[in-house]
This record gives C-alpha cells, structure tokens and sequence, in this order.
C-alpha cells in the first residue's frame, strides 16, 4: 500500500513532556504529521507521542539543537514547521505561517510571542530574549522581536543552510544563516501560555544566561564574503 505523503511535518523536539503531548498533539492541523524528538526522555513520553499518531525519532545527543536537526533530517515533506511541545504554543498557528510561505510571500515566518497570563514568559526569559534581539539586529539588521521556537520554512532550504549548533543557538543560528542568505524573514504575533511542567532551557537564570551565551557564539559567525556561496532555499546568493 502506498503511503500518502504528509503535507508538513511539525518537528516537535521533547525531553519528559508526557503531561503536555495530547495537548499538543491533538492540535496538529489535519495531513500534517508531528515528529516527536525523544531526546532522552525518561517519562512515557515516546509511548503517548506514538499512542497519539505522532512519528517518533530518537536523538540521543542532548541538546534542543540537537533535537530539531535531527526532526529536520527525518522529515520529507516540502515544508517543515518547528514547534516547542511543552504546551506553550497551539501547532494550528502554523497554518497561516506555511500559506505564507507556500505561497512565496516569505522564506522563513516566525512567531513572536505573547504572553497569555502570568507566569507565562518568566522575566529572566525575556530580557535575555530582548538581549539576543537586539544583538540579532546589530548583526543583520532583522528588525525582530523574537526568537521563539513557533516557525515554518521549507526543508530543502533549512537543510542547505548547514546548520550545525547542536545546543540553544539553533534556533537563532537558523534565522542568521537565512538572513545572510538574503531570505524574506517574516514574524506575526502569537499567544503564548503557560507551559507544562518546568522549563529546561529558561526555567531559571543560569538556563536562560547560558542560552544566551549559546547564541551569542552564533553571532559572532562571520557573514558570507563576497563571492562566497551562501545557501537559500532558491539555489544559492553570492
């Protein structure tokens, strides 16, 4: 029997979030396909993913970075969407963000969060994201605001990208090497709740201002020189 190829697949990197994924998961808009990243977990988290139709990959290597490559490597639909699976984030926001890119209007769409509630973005998180925003913006003039998990591109692109941080500065690494590839980065609010359970990356100041040290080597990758091949999802910018 031949299979029918998802429309997207939704890279969902996971470490002990078995009390957030039935939320998540019975989010995923319908023909898209949830990639659960097991990175580690030592809860029933791959067993609820698979119990709740999710593809589960396992990644061994610790490291959120490490995680969302290795959900971007699996992947085969055209289109690939990230998303964090702790619950703070509805997946059915990805809609408009893949229209957006299926449709030619932007490369890379972010989602830039709002706190729905207290408790919901930790002050430590988000004057270190402030920090790392306005850093972004001296490096590549991205007017952004943040640098939240929620995003949607297609796969061939991110895969040229070369990405290769396998820690917290995944995320920014991806929206740089875009930037430097001269991608249209698009960003559009979203709500953003309370998460399940404790965080592994922001849950405290130490998490966070490691993150942020993270990123801060990301930035200080030097952009392509003229005449230096860059990847986009296009072909290549010189």
């Amino acid at each position: 029997m031949t299979m029918t190829p998802p429309d997207v697949d939704v890279v969902l990197p996971c470490l002990n979030e078995a009390e957030a994924l039935p939320w998540v998961l019975e989010r995923i808009p319908p023909g898209w396909r949830a990639l659960v990243v097991d990175n580690g977990s030592t809860d029933d988290s791959a067993r609820i993913a698979r119990a709740w139709g999710a593809t589960v990959v396992h990644e061994p290597r610790r490291g959120f970075g490490a995680a969302c490559h290795a959900g971007l490597t699996a992947a085969t639909a055209d289109l690939v969407c990230f998303c964090d699976c702790d619950a703070s984030l509805d997946p059915g926001l990805l809609v408009p963000f893949v229209r957006e890119v299926r449709d030619g209007e932007a490369d890379l769409v972010l989602g830039r969060r709002r706190p729905q509630g207290r408790g919901a973005w930790p002050p430590h998180a988000r004057a270190g994201n402030l920090a790392l925003a306005r850093m972004l913006r001296r490096r590549t003039g991205l007017r952004l605001h943040d640098l939240g998990p929620l995003r949607a591109a297609r796969r061939e692109g991110l895969l040229a990208l070369g990405l290769s941080d396998r820690r917290s500065g995944y995320p920014l690494q991806m929206v740089v090497r875009a930037a430097d590839a001269g991608w249209r980065i698009a960003e559009h609010d979203v709500p953003y709740l309370p998460r399940a359970g404790a965080s592994k990356v922001t849950g405290t100041w130490r998490g966070t201002w490691q993150a942020v040290r993270d990123m801060s080597r990301v930035l200080a990758e030097m952009p392509a020189r003229k005449g230096e091949t860059v990847a986009h999802e296009g072909g290549t910018v010189r």
